[in-house]
């Protein structure tokens, strides 16, 4: 551990560093080896009587009686490597990977408790509230965490997704660490059953959507976000990262779905539910936020997405199988209330799947896509055509008089014309 001083006119920044010899490490150690950013004197701060946001959550070691901290590992530059001294935050939901490099994975797979999935939930427990206590240093993937308000911590959960990798001399693995936090409301009068589990998220507008918020779902009665299937590197499809819907912002993604090695497990069926679970993730979307504040708990702020499958029978094939390979989801929103400060809304949703046949089922890869189009609904009134005008109501025959002493007019000097032009020819012929 070492601190960098800023703007310090002591430092020569060209002055060569001095080697430090075995026989002085500990002369300098004495001097310099104490923790540079935690003085001795600096008391460790006590815990309150409930968890607050951010506060880290402590579990408990049985066997040793030590108290530590759930961690979640994260990356650290840009290698990614895994680091597990990260705490796990109180009510902060958010997803993690990093890489591990093993010089003997057959060896690191029996000992490294890194791989090992009783690490991450054995011989500890989570403690419901805090305590009073030194937080000491310890060792956390899915974890699922119900509290209650200042209650506490009411369940906790764990889900493992493990894979069969293949041992060489020199391998690397990519780790991934999620933590969900769900709140546990009574069932209310009038409310869905579906509904009574709200996870803590973020509002995607207040009360209208934001462009670029993402779009919200629910599942089960929790409130998550919308997201897509997301590629590799190798343009192989994600099996835990995948691309958050983002309101106002059509998207196109693309990626190869992995089939199973195993050919006497691979039929038609099979291929249909892992395409189509692979399409909806972990979670499979049923009802959709209207608006970006929608509470779960409100019904009204909810509304069931359509979800259209392809048929399952081949066109001109019988030895086909119908597989879903394009997702498209179209949104339709509106802006609705005052025009001076319009809220956009969700007025529905369709999820729809296209297919094609697929002739080998020993096929490993298969391509896939998935569209979303967002299309504007709003119905925007008839601008004013411009100041109204006076109306005035007067009798039909106001301007006959007007009328008459013009015709009169007009007969007079028609008369006066003619006579002017007879003069002028019975002058001509007595000239003559």
């Amino acid at each position: 551990l070492f601190c960098v001083q800023l703007d310090d006119s002591k430092l020569n920044y060209f002055q060569q560093p001095q080697d430090i010899k075995e026989s002085d490490f500990a002369e300098f150690s004495e001097k310099y080896g104490r923790h540079s950013f935690v003085p001795p004197s600096q008391v460790q701060p006590s815990f309150s009587a409930f968890y607050r946001a951010g506060d880290p959550i402590l579990i408990y070691f049985d066997s040793s009686s030590v108290l530590s901290m759930l961690r979640q590992p994260i990356k650290v530059g840009a290698s990614g490597l895994c680091v597990d001294g990260n705490p796990a935050g109180f009510l902060d939901s958010k997803s993690t990977s990093c890489t591990r490099i093993f010089a003997n994975l057959s060896k690191s797979c029996m000992t490294d408790p890194a791989l090992d999935a009783a690490s991450y939930y054995h011989d500890f427990t989570v403690l419901k509230v805090p305590i009073n206590d030194t937080v000491m240093p310890s060792m956390k993937v899915i974890y699922e965490i119900e509290y209650s308000g200042t209650s506490g911590i009411q369940s906790v959960s764990v889900q493992f997704k493990v894979s069969n990798i293949s041992v060489n001399s020199r391998s690397s693995l990519q780790q991934h660490f999620t933590i969900h936090f769900w709140v546990s409301n009574p069932i209310l009068p009038g409310i869905l059953p579906s509904l009574t589990l709200s996870h803590t998220l973020p509002r995607s507008g207040n009360p209208g959507y934001i462009t670029g918020a993402p779009l919200l779902i629910a599942n089960s009665g929790a409130k998550q976000h919308m997201s897509i299937l997301r590629s590799e590197s190798d343009g192989s499809c994600s099996q835990f990262l995948r691309h958050t819907v983002q309101f106002g912002r059509n998207m196109r993604t693309g990626c190869k779905i992995s089939l199973s090695p195993i050919l006497e497990d691979i039929n038609c069926s099979y291929i249909q539910q892992k395409l189509y679970k692979a399409f909806q993730g972990m979670n499979r979307a049923e009802d959709f936020a209207v608006t970006g504040s929608a509470h779960s708990t409100q019904a009204e702020e909810w509304m069931t997405i359509l979800i259209e499958n392809c048929s399952v029978e081949a066109v001109n094939c019988t030895s086909c199988c119908m597989v879903p390979v394009t997702l498209e989801i179209q949104i339709l929103w509106a802006k609705v209330g005052l025009l001076s400060n319009p809220q956009a809304q969700v007025v529905g949703t369709r999820h729809f799947y296209q297919c094609q046949p697929l002739k080998f089922l020993n096929k490993s890869l298969v391509p896939v896509t998935t569209i979303v189009t967002f299309t504007d609904m709003t119905e925007w009134p008839e601008p004013p055509r411009g100041q109204p005008q006076m109306h005035w109501k007067l009798p039909f025959d106001i301007f006959f008089p007007f009328k008459v002493a013009l015709n009169v007019e007009r007969t007079y000097r028609g008369d006066l014309a003619g006579y002017l032009l007879l003069i002028l020819i019975m002058s001509s012929i007595f000239c003559f």
